[in-house]
């Protein structure tokens, strides 16, 4: 499985010789170095751990400083680990950069959904609104939330609150283009995150299946 760390740029459109217009989400990815490697054997289960975009050593704690030493690797910003169902070829120091994926992979896209602050439950759940006449004051309130019957209002319920800021993957992205010079990666569709946000993109777990021709 190829794993590689990077930032949203932002979403454009390119288009086919036959003049359609697709719409991408262009990802600035790696170059990530590998910091550390987990084989079953030693640590009981295999992962690959990446490290992402260069930090003063004064950014990361004492503990990290010790871990990037050890690994002969400049103090990363972001460190992510991903484990794997084989054994990882890598080893520790080497660079992934963005031609592990090529045109007409699919991937799936890791990031943190935009923050919206507490928000009310028809922008944060879909509720309906009540009417806005016949001196109807119930226009955006949530209604009744519970009954004399029962009683308490059970945990769960849909109510306002924090809207946003959550870990959201996107699955089966098609990669349209890669360019390897400038590590960048145009997918198909949607990415979760504002601009400049930190993303993950990995092989999709639950690819498409083709169509037999």
């Amino acid at each position: 499985m190829a794993l590689i760390l990077g930032r949203k740029v932002g979403m454009t459109q390119i288009f086919a010789e036959d003049g359609t217009a697709t719409g991408v989400t262009v990802l600035a990815v790696g170059p990530c170095v590998v910091c550390q490697v987990r084989k079953q054997d030693q640590d009981g289960y295999n992962a690959i751990q990446l490290g992402f975009e260069d930090v003063r050593d004064k950014r990361v704690t004492k503990p990290l400083l010790g871990h990037f030493k050890k690994a002969d690797v400049a103090p990363k910003r972001f460190l992510r680990e991903e484990r794997l169902a084989e054994e990882p070829t890598h080893s520790v120091g080497d660079v992934i950069k963005a031609d592990v994926f090529a045109a007409g992979d699919y991937v799936d896209v890791v990031g943190t959904s935009k923050g919206r602050g507490f928000s009310g439950t028809i922008k944060r759940h879909g509720f309906q609104r009540g009417p806005e006449t016949h001196g109807s004051m119930n226009v955006r309130a949530p209604g009744s939330i519970s009954t004399k019957r029962r009683g308490p209002l059970f945990k769960g319920k849909r109510m306002p609150g924090r809207y946003g800021v959550d870990r959201t993957t996107v699955k089966n992205l098609r990669v349209v283009d890669v360019d390897a010079d400038k590590n960048l990666l145009l997918v198909a569709g949607s990415v979760p995150g504002p601009k400049n946000g930190f993303v993950q993109v990995q092989t999709a777990r639950t690819a498409p299946v083709k169509a037999a021709s």
